[in-house]
């Protein structure tokens, strides 16, 4: 890929738009399903994938299709227009807006967040959509943990018991050796009430940011399906916004639960914003990186 420091607007932006066509292609034999929760707009995304028949003598045998647990987004849902320069739709905005323990800020409040959007530098590899911070009110904690605690099975609670369930009671594979779960607990079915419970127990976390409501809500813990993070990150060395969100769609194409961008040296902020906002499960980061960044790699210039 193309250096976009060395790009134009335009040419960045029709970058994006082939890069978007080979990130959105559909996975072999594959096709995305939605799952619908209690309510409309809890939808949960699945890949279900068509079997070939399995050879007989008298012919052969039909095989219903499976299906699986999906970390793609919306890249793999043909109905989906992407636009890289716009970002991912919002999965969780209306969920966050209701439970009405937040506010969001007029813009940027810290002193480099506000120089940044001021230099001219940035100008053209800045992510175009930047939204305004959200924080919590004041006496409020906004943690799915302080939900669970409190008794509240939250839209993410139960987006994600669905997610984990993988419609298994619809599965003919059930019928295989149970296996050893050393401990565990092996449920035949997750409930949003089981999920409130680990989590409120402290057996399992639920990574969702305000600031990220577009993620797909996942889960992580002990008594949950395994998962799988990808490190990602540019150097002072090479790499650019580019390809950092195109690492980050490709991690997740593959099967990344999460993804730790351990990026380094100039234009951190920008290239986190580019993948944050096109990222449909959690980023975590490293910010000493970024505190770095902000005194020019000095590091006895930290307060």
């Amino acid at each position: 890929m193309n250096q976009l420091t060395n790009l134009s607007s335009a040419e960045i932006s029709a970058q994006h738009e082939q890069d978007a066509k080979d990130l959105t292609r559909i996975l072999p034999a594959s096709k995305k399903v939605y799952i619908e929760g209690s309510r409309p707009d809890i939808q949960v995304p699945m890949r279900e994938i068509s079997l070939t028949d399995t050879p007989t003598g008298l012919g052969g045998e039909h095989n219903p299709p499976i299906m699986v647990y999906d970390t793609s987004g919306v890249y793999t849902d043909p109905n989906v227009q992407i636009d890289l320069n716009k970002g991912l739709p919002s999965v969780r905005q209306k969920w966050i807006e209701e439970r009405n323990d937040t506010d969001v800020l007029s813009g940027l409040t810290s002193k480099f967040g506000q120089e940044r959007l001021k230099d001219i530098r940035t100008a053209d590899i800045r992510f175009a959509h930047i939204q305004n911070p959200r924080r919590a009110k004041a006496g409020k904690n906004v943690t799915q943990m302080h939900y669970a605690k409190q008794g509240i099975i939250t839209p993410e609670m139960e987006y994600i018991a669905i997610r984990e369930n993988q419609r298994q009671r619809e599965a003919v594979d059930m019928r295989q050796h149970p296996g050893q779960n050393f401990g565990a607990k092996n449920l035949k079915e997750i409930t949003p009430e089981f999920v409130r419970q680990e989590v409120a127990e402290g057996r399992a976390i639920i990574p969702a940011n305000i600031n990220h409501p577009e993620l797909e809500p996942m889960i992580i813990g002990r008594n949950f399906l395994v998962k799988i993070n990808a490190n990602i990150g540019n150097s002072a060395l090479g790499s650019s916004i580019d390809e950092e969100v195109a690492k980050m769609t490709w991690a997740t194409r593959w099967g990344a639960d999460t993804i730790m961008d351990l990026s380094t040296g100039k234009n951190i902020h920008e290239t986190r914003e580019w993948i944050i906002r096109n990222s449909p499960v959690p980023i975590g980061t490293v910010p000493i990186y970024q505190a770095l960044e902000k005194v020019d790699g000095v590091a006895e210039n930290l307060t």
